[in-house]
């Protein structure tokens, strides 16, 4: 993937949803490609501020979560994007959020939730960098 005509790498940032108690991960089906699954991501605007409320608006926007960034887990360059990740613990879940016709989201443990990201080589590595990992 190239640079898409910037100079500078896109920064993404990345929220991995966490149900402490249960250990399980919320995935959501990527736009793109809806048979492949993604933790909630989006580019970093000027009026997130932080880079971990961009994290937590992306998860609100595209599974409906509501939650606490609780742990900065990792950034991984690539030459196009910069993915900053955070994990969030989950408070609740709106039934109704931007994006819901657009997305399915499913809670599955650490294992499962690796299993799915593995076509994204950079989601699989932010979470393997988190809490949850073995």
């Amino acid at each position: 993937m190239g640079t898409k005509g910037r100079v500078v790498p896109r920064v993404v940032c990345c929220a991995i949803p966490i149900a402490r108690a249960a250990g399980k991960v919320l995935v959501v089906t990527s736009r793109k490609r809806p048979n492949h699954w993604v933790l909630p991501k989006g580019g970093w605007e000027p009026s997130d501020v932080q880079l971990e409320a961009a994290a937590s608006r992306e998860a609100l926007e595209e599974a409906g979560v509501r939650g606490t960034i609780t742990r900065y887990v990792t950034t991984i360059p690539t030459p196009s994007t910069t993915y900053h990740f955070y994990e969030l613990d989950v408070i609740g879940l709106d039934q109704d959020w931007l994006e819901r016709h657009e997305r399915k989201r499913e809670w599955v443990d650490y294992a499962e939730a690796i299993r799915r990201l593995e076509w994204k080589a950079e989601l699989a590595q932010g979470l393997k960098s988190s809490s949850l990992a073995p």
